[in-house]
């Protein structure tokens, strides 16, 4: 591989620090910029503070994800527990003539866009992706950042909330961080070429559920003036399910109360606090500051593993996000920013994890082991599409159409919305990429970066070809020009606006293929039509119960009604539980790598 030269280019102050610029590909980079201080010991599980000192040097290789499980799917890879609590640094990238725009009045500064990672919001990390190329071709600066994950992120407990004040009392302490970056950029960006009064952000999957989140918190406003989510989604848990009070459908395991109850907590401590839950709170407090960052995570992680809940995110505390629910927000007018805002999913959004479950495929070795060459297998290719086709449009309905339709309630007056189709993939001796995959979720990302990654199957993921060719100048072309001037400019169709009426949306596919598209009929009961569905009644019924429980707040009364009561025979969560538990006997994984 040719590795470029590349050099450095100057230092500029910023309010928290001085950094260097690295030049490379006609783009100058600058990384790991602190945006607030380190939330570590008393600072753990509060809002973030700014830090006013222009005078660090910043050291651009210090090592900066936040505490997660490793996965080389976000980018941070090891054993056990990785990354640390000292994590809120930003990255900066600008086309390399943006610096000269610093010090002239007349020149126009350059948009900026703000990515925000997903992951669930329990992973990721700022240098997962490489917007280089969108930088260079477009000519917009592009800022990526780290937030507080899982447990750090958003966590609500009686030792915490109720002996803290202010904006402190809050449990979306990840979404705080998000607003902290926001503002430093707002106030530092334009040294480095960008315009800080046109910044648009825009996130996929939990980075696309923040923008929403954004949209929806006041502390946000006047930080940003457009916004684009891209397969998001407006899931938020009461504070009672958040402690796991109450409640027999949600977050029963991983409510703090259960997570941190006495035998938890002496296991963690090795018998030394026995009583966690009988104490006052002072010392409850003390210990949960106290305890390392690994030890809190290895406790979710152990209780996970006899659970199908997942870490306690973003909830209602009446700070950030108010006791109505993000959805409720977002059609709120009190609290509208009324901007530009474009919200999409992809056609094909559940292949991602479908394509790799043991439920669906198999892996068969035709030239038996002794030769492994692997090939992956639909099971039931019926039943597999009809999963896919079911959970997607379900994903677009809850993740597009409803939020769209809260924002227009809230006076919001320029929406956009998309579905991406682009599956023109090659199929190849290991896989029917197109068929397994397609328009998965996150596909659609790497036509913003340009950098085309998809491990050993990238040439067939992303074969190098005119429609990956055109599919990248219409994604870069419509976010840039969007972030330019909040209008998503294509050359080859007018993309129109949504409204709740038409509810029209731009299905972004090679250019033959681009055509804007009324879903105004659909609703999540035509959605679930079952003509040519060839699974068994328990399997429609799991169905049924994904598409009212996912992508939004858990709808379980109405899956309980579906169909006058069809699905009230099963036990759903316990059936899910028996079958993985078959799967993992026969096979100790659930997915096939």
């Amino acid at each position: 591989m040719c590795i470029l030269p590349i050099f450095s280019k100057g230092s500029i102050i910023t309010s928290s620090g001085v950094v260097e610029g690295i030049e490379q590909d006609e783009v100058i980079t600058w990384k790991n910029i602190p945006y607030a201080m380190p939330p570590i010991k008393d600072l753990r599980w509060m809002a973030p503070q700014p830090i006013n000192d222009s005078s660090i040097v910043i050291d651009q290789l210090k090592p900066n994800g936040c505490v997660q499980e490793p996965s080389r799917y976000a980018g941070m890879s090891g054993k056990n527990i990785v990354g640390s609590e000292d994590c809120l640094y930003l990255d900066i990238k600008s086309p390399k003539d943006a610096l000269t725009l610093v010090s002239s009045s007349k020149v126009k500064k350059l948009p900026v866009m703000f990515w925000i990672h997903g992951g669930g919001n329990t992973t990721g990390y700022k240098d997962y992706y490489d917007f280089t190329e969108f930088v260079r071709k477009k000519q917009v600066v592009v800022v990526t950042i780290n937030y507080r994950l899982g447990p750090f992120g958003w966590f609500r407990h009686p030792a915490i909330q109720n002996l803290q004040t202010g904006i402190d009392q809050t449990s979306n302490f990840g979404t705080l961080d998000i607003i902290e970056a926001l503002r430093w950029v707002k106030n530092n960006i334009s040294k480095f070429g960008g315009d800080a009064n046109n910044i648009t952000i825009f996130g996929e999957s939990a980075g696309g559920h923040n923008v929403l989140s954004l949209l929806a918190a006041p502390q946000a406003k006047n930080l940003f003036q457009k916004a684009i989510s891209q397969s998001g989604y407006t899931t938020s848990y009461t504070k009672e399910e958040a402690l796991g009070k109450n409640n027999v459908q949600q977050l029963n395991d991983l409510g703090s109360l259960s997570v941190f109850s006495d035998s938890n907590v002496s296991s963690l401590t090795k018998g030394n606090i026995k009583n966690f839950n009988s104490e006052d709170l002072e010392i409850q407090r003390q210990l949960l500051k106290s305890l390392s960052a690994e030890s809190i995570m290895q406790i979710y992680l152990d209780v996970e593993k006899n659970t199908r809940d997942y870490m306690p995110l973003l909830n209602r505390d009446d700070i950030v996000i108010t006791s109505n629910g993000l959805l409720k927000d977002l059609a709120d007018s009190n609290l509208s920013k009324d901007i530009p805002v474009i919200l999409g999913s992809n056609k094909d959004e559940l292949s991602l994890w479908l394509g790799v479950h043991r439920y669906f495929v198999k892996i068969i070795y035709p030239f038996t082991r002794l030769i492994p060459i692997p090939r992956i297998k639909i099971l039931d290719p019926n039943l597999y599409a009809s999963w896919v086709k079911i959970r997607s449009d379900a994903w677009k309905y809850r993740g597009v159409d409803e939020p769209l339709i809260a924002l227009e309630k809230a006076g919001y007056s320029e929406l956009f919305a998309y579905r991406f189709d682009w599956d023109d993939q090659r199929r190849s001796f290991y896989a029917n990429t197109p068929k397994l995959l397609g328009a998965s979720h996150g596909v659609e990302i790497a036509f913003l970066t340009g950098d085309f990654q998809y491990g050993p199957v990238t040439k067939y993921v992303y074969p190098n070809n005119d429609a990956r060719y055109q599919m990248q100048e219409t994604m870069m072309q419509a976010w840039s020009t969007f972030a330019q001037n909040g209008k998503p400019s294509i050359e080859s169709i007018d993309w129109l606006q949504f409204d709740s009426n038409s509810r029209s949306f731009l299905k972004l596919d090679k250019d033959r293929d681009m055509q804007n598209i009324s879903d105004a009929e659909k609703d999540l009961l035509s959605i679930l039509n079952f003509d040519d569905f060839s699974g068994t009644d328990l399997e429609k019924c799991v169905l049924v119960y994904e598409v009212f429980t996912n992508i939004g707040d858990r709808l379980y009364d109405d899956f309980l009604d579906w169909n006058n009561g069809y699905c009230r025979k099963y036990d759903i969560q316990k059936e899910q539980k028996a079958l993985e538990d078959r799967l993992l006997a026969k096979y100790g994984e659930l997915t096939i790598f």
